[in-house]
């Protein structure tokens, strides 16, 4: 597993050295995570940032689909269908909105299937290289978990189906964008970028331009291209390159097709930027996934239902389909990229 992180990186050589630029490191949601502010005061911005990365570890705990805490109690009574129980209240608009994003995906982003994800082993800090017995995943594929068989009801919630075992891997840490931005917003903080394993959010401008970013290579330990991100705007990566083994010269990435069961093929990387608005953290995690799920031929459809219009995909072979959109946006590095723009 290759975790290499440019962000912030070049966020701070965009300026000069007396810019009064501060930044705190973290190890949260199974990734890197990193909170930079600028023009602030040191210990003002100390303290920011630890409050940031104290909310990080809170969320983390809450929303871990298989150690103890909120979202990990929840799937215990998925399991006991019918049973009920009570609901953590911070969870209702979470599973609700993971439940609507979900539907429109069509079902490529699905939340509910946390026994294949556990099955293939991407439960783990450590991935072992087994592929598991295809009828199981067959099994867990027949049957069917949704997030729209989660019922809450009032102050109580259950499962119709128990098979759904919800994984928040792919939303909690847009979530958490979102709940970093508003704190910091609401601090009066002016400037600042947050980065969660390569989905990041900026807040204002690194005084006179805007924060200066990179989209991660997916074959080579360098950035692809840089863009820079705009205030509010929310930028999310999905690839092959983090959390995947290789079993007899194949990758198996933790990117589940819940159609299949299986891990997603063909696809090395999706990259979307969300513009500025409410639950763009969120989009900017979720929105990737459908795309790289649905592949060269449906990535551009997929993007598009989940309102997306600033999308790029590299396929299996390293080629780029972007859209014009993003394509405007993007300063590529390295020369004899293969580029197919599409509307």
């Amino acid at each position: 597993m290759r975790l290499t992180f440019f962000l912030a990186a070049l966020a701070l050589l965009a300026g000069c050295a007396k810019d009064p630029v501060y930044q705190q490191q973290s190890y949260v949601f199974g990734t890197l995570v990193e909170v930079t502010l600028y023009g602030e005061q040191a210990e003002r911005a100390k303290q920011l940032e630890a409050q940031v990365l104290a909310d990080f570890d809170q969320l983390h705990r809450t929303l871990h689909a298989w150690k103890p805490g909120s979202l990990a109690r929840m799937n215990e009574v998925f399991a006991n269908s019918p049973a009920r129980a009570a609901i953590a209240p911070g969870m209702i608009p979470i599973i609700r909105d993971a439940a609507r994003l979900s539907e429109q995906s069509g079902g490529l982003f699905n939340p509910a299937i946390g026994h294949l994800i556990q099955l293939w082993g991407f439960q783990n800090d450590e991935f072992k290289p087994v592929r598991p017995d295809p009828r199981e995943i067959a099994r867990w594929v027949k049957a069917n978990p949704q997030m729209s068989d989660i019922v809450i009801d009032g102050i109580q919630f259950y499962s119709k189906n128990p098979a759904v075992k919800v994984d928040l891997g792919g939303y909690g840490k847009g979530y958490a964008l979102d709940v970093a931005a508003d704190y910091l917003r609401s601090q009066g903080a002016k400037s600042a970028l947050v980065n969660i394993g390569g989905n990041i959010l900026a807040i204002g401008r690194r005084g006179e331009r805007p924060w200066q970013v990179a989209i991660q290579h997916p074959r080579k330990p360098a950035p692809l291209a840089t863009l820079e991100l705009r205030d509010g705007e929310a930028i999310g990566t999905s690839g092959d390159y983090q959390r995947y083994f290789e079993l007899d010269g194949k990758r198996y990435c933790h990117v589940i097709d819940p159609r299949t069961g299986w891990p997603a093929t063909g696809v090395q990387a999706v990259t979307v930027l969300i513009p500025p608005g409410k639950g763009a953290g969120v989009l900017s995690d979720v929105a990737s996934k459908p795309a790289f799920i649905a592949g060269v031929a449906g990535w551009r459809e997929a993007v598009r239902k989940m309102g997306v219009e600033e999308a790029m995909l590299i396929d299996g072979k390293g080629e780029i389909y972007i859209t014009a959109a993003l394509r405007k946006r993007l300063r590529f590095l390295e020369p004899g990229l293969i580029i197919h723009e599409v509307p």
